[in-house]
């Protein structure tokens, strides 16, 4: 999978939309939100509303026929639900995928992998961020403590089967839709959906 090359165009292809002045309208360490004007192919002006978050990294952690996965309480969906462990560096900060996969697993789940493999690149929410995140692949774990943030104080974590992993998301209780996703995408990869 091939990372996108970040200017909306395909080839020589004008964009369908052009940034024309943009403005701050909030920020805090993890996001800025910004306002847009824009012009599009017709002339026609209008706004537009982004959240500029940094990419993040979500490893799929697997052994012995299933994966070890984690739940914590979201707030803004008001409930608690499972995913894969992922996240961002802090302060908004570009770091290198590999070694932020290798800490996020181990901050959420205790586990270091023997082998991280990148599975591939996706956009999430690409109707109002540019924000993506690199899925790996992780195995040959090794287990030791979590060292959680204290957003993550809340966490919990537990092995789940493929077919645990089915009934997690038909019973609602995966709604995350970059766990998913990756999902999907190691499924393609060719490793066996059992």
């Amino acid at each position: 999978m091939t990372e996108p090359a970040g200017d909306g165009t395909a080839g020589d292809e004008r964009p369908a939309v052009r940034r024309v002045a943009s403005r701050v309208v909030y920020e805090n360490p993890w996001m800025v939100v910004r306002e847009d004007e824009v012009e599009r192919l017709d002339g026609s002006r209008g706004i537009y509303g982004v959240v500029d978050k940094p990419d993040f990294v979500l490893v799929v952690p697997e052994e012995d026929g299933g994966f070890h996965m984690v739940e914590e309480y979201r707030y803004p969906i008001g409930r608690r639900t499972w995913s894969f462990p992922q996240g961002a560096a802090p302060g908004r900060r570009a770091v290198d995928p590999v070694e932020l996969a290798r800490r996020e697993l181990a901050e959420e789940t205790g586990f270091t992998a023997g082998r991280l493999r990148r599975v591939g690149y996706l956009n999430c929410s690409h109707g109002t961020s540019g924000q993506g995140f690199t899925i790996f692949h992780a195995t040959d774990l090794t287990p030791g403590e979590p060292d959680r943030e204290a957003e993550e104080q809340d966490m919990r974590q537990r092995w789940v089967s493929r077919a645990g992993f089915r009934e997690l998301v038909a019973a609602g209780l995966i709604t995350d839709d970059s766990t998913l996703a990756a999902y999907a995408l190691l499924t393609m990869d060719g490793l066996p959906a059992h």
